[in-house]
């Protein structure tokens, strides 16, 4: 895969968040995602791959958001076929109430190396790269945190585990406090949350708790880039989520399997980025500077090199046919 293909997909993510940003704080969860998904389709417009959308925001019949199936960008028939997974808005409800770590998020890779996942839950355990090879999601969390303690060196009253705040992981919640660790509890946001784990200054050990299975696979792929582990086990949690299983060709025995890290996201040709939408631990919030300037900040990593790069750009409005298109629609962004 063509190595320049990384800062293209950064492109797109920065019009997805430029698209959404004017929605912050005022409650319109939908518009704000209505606005970047349509950013990031406008945007695919112009990457030179022949893409398919496996990781979407609804199926076939609920455009206009990017659907699992969707093709997108502007290949031709001797450019690569990839699979795509999209979040063109993690954190709908942090940006309409103004809160920190929503992001826009792309994963890219090789047709047949991103797991379609359903939209239904997904139990997730991930780790650093100090940590790899150390989780097993089917052991207690004492064994696990038990080895992920000695991997990094310390004791497991000075280990850090991020938690959804949710009434389902009570037990997970009671259990790291009866070991003495510290907890970081978060609302919404998988994906930004998920790739924490990964970098040492957000003071993050060890993610455990049930999430989204599509983010999960988002997550899979810069968790893959950046070294780290994970390992997830689908989790329908009604008979409706089961369906949507079913629908794309698993059985009961694959929604029971442990998945590891290449069961999510295969190979080494991997690319993900993501910008800022809200200010956050990991990415800068995008800043108005007026009716015409946004500063964004983003990260895009490639899983062949290791490389991670943050991305601090100021955009003109007004020298973008896709934005002032979107401006047309949604105003003064």
């Amino acid at each position: 895969m063509d190595r320049n293909l990384a800062l293209e997909i950064v492109r797109v993510t920065e019009t997805a968040a430029l698209a959404s940003v004017r929605f912050m704080g005022k409650g319109d969860k939908n518009g704000a995602d209505g606005a970047a998904v349509e950013g990031m389709r406008k945007a695919f417009s112009s990457i030179k791959v022949r893409g398919e959308v496996v990781i979407g925001e609804g199926e076939l019949d609920e455009a206009p958001m990017l659907y699992i199936g969707e093709k997108v960008g502007c290949g031709t028939e001797s450019d690569m076929e990839v699979d795509i997974a999209v979040d063109p808005l993690d954190g709908t409800s942090l940006i309409a109430k103004g809160l920190p770590n929503a992001i826009a998020v792309i994963a890219m890779a090789k047709k047949g190396c991103l797991l379609h996942a359903p939209d239904t839950y997904m139990k997730k355990m991930i780790v650093g790269p100090k940590a790899k090879g150390c989780i097993d999601i089917n052991d207690s969390i004492e064994n696990n945190m038990t080895r992920v303690a000695k991997a990094l060196n310390k004791d497991i009253c000075d280990m850090t585990v991020i938690i959804q705040d949710r009434e389902r992981h009570d037990d997970i919640v009671a259990e790291v406090r009866r070991l003495g660790a510290r907890i970081k509890m978060f609302g919404d946001g998988d994906v930004a949350t998920g790739i924490a784990t990964c970098f040492e200054d957000t003071g993050v050990d060890i993610l455990m708790g049930i999430g989204g299975a599509p983010e999960g696979v988002i997550t899979a792929a810069a968790v893959k880039c950046m070294g780290g582990d994970m390992q997830g086990i689908l989790h329908p949690m009604s008979e409706e989520e089961k369906t949507r299983c079913y629908d794309l060709g698993l059985d009961d025995e694959t929604i029971g399997k442990t998945l590891l890290l290449d069961d999510l996201a295969k190979g080494d040709e991997l690319f993900f980025a993501a910008t800022g939408i809200t200010e956050g631990e990991l990415l800068k919030g995008a800043i108005c500077y007026d009716e015409n300037r946004i500063k964004t900040h983003s990260v895009v990593m490639r899983s062949k090199t290791g490389t991670i790069r943050f991305v601090e750009a100021v955009h003109r409005l007004d020298k973008s046919n896709v934005i002032e298109e979107l401006m047309e629609k949604y105003g003064n962004i």
